[in-house]
């Protein structure tokens, strides 16, 4: 159902906004690092940190045209390529298993200390 700001053709007001995109997480037998984990992941999924990230400066309205259709252009050619990847025309990035990598022993380069 849409909300009567939409009906009348108004933007939606900040605090619509606010009250629209509320992100709840239930801490459970006071576990409150798997709470926190859940939150991160639900604010990922949301888009609030690159929301938080984009808002922080001002941003131009060029510049963001800039920016979205350049995102635009980024997610066209990633779906293009998934596509001849699954028509076999490219070839397919190997799979890792996670554990069977070379082993790190070490750092792989010198430390320099000053």
């Amino acid at each position: 159902m849409r909300q009567w700001h939409e009906r009348l053709g108004h933007r939606a007001h900040p605090r619509l906004i606010e009250e629209e995109r509320r992100v709840q997480v239930f801490v459970r037998d006071n576990n409150v690092d798997q709470a926190l984990k859940a939150l991160k992941r639900k604010m990922q999924r949301e888009g609030i940190f690159r929301e938080m990230r984009l808002r922080k400066h001002y941003e131009k309205p060029s510049e963001t045209r800039v920016r979205e259709k350049a995102e635009a252009i980024r997610r066209a050619r990633k779906l293009a390529r998934k596509k001849l990847q699954r028509e076999g025309l490219l070839p397919m990035k190997p799979r890792t298993i996670p554990g069977t990598g070379p082993a790190r022993s070490g750092p792989a380069r010198a430390r320099r200390r000053f």
